[in-house]
């Protein structure tokens, strides 16, 4: 009887002595344009985005890597995405008044990059 208290409860108490280690994972989130928001809110965001809401818009102006598809859409999710990016630790959302939507699919394509921060 004690050998078999010794087999089995000296492992149980070895490990519970072991703390777990946690994992913090992080879905891969982009920003991007809702399908169903209309021009008017699209272009409003946008305009909050890159003027008082901080974004970098340089890469959606002609000549740049992400001017084409030259879309409202394709822009506002350009914007929306860097906002979100830059500030989603300190409080920054993808809502835009309703007119983005977080996505797990990357957006990039050609030369234009969709940066993710983890």
């Amino acid at each position: 009887m004690v050998t078999f208290m010794l087999k089995f409860m000296l492992p149980l108490l070895i490990m519970s002595m072991i703390h777990p280690k946690i994992a913090y994972a992080e879905l891969e989130l982009w920003c991007v344009a809702d399908e169903q928001a209309t021009d008017y809110e699209l272009q409003a965001a946008l305009d909050w985005a890159c003027g008082k809401g901080g974004a970098d818009c340089s890469k959606i102006q002609v000549n740049q890597p992400c001017y084409f598809p030259n879309t409202l859409k394709d822009h506002a999710s350009y914007a929306f995405n860097n906002y979100f990016q830059k500030f989603k630790h300190s409080g920054g959302s993808c809502n835009f008044r309703g007119a983005a939507m977080t996505t797990e699919e990357d957006p990039s394509r050609g030369s234009c990059h969709y940066d993710f921060i983890p």
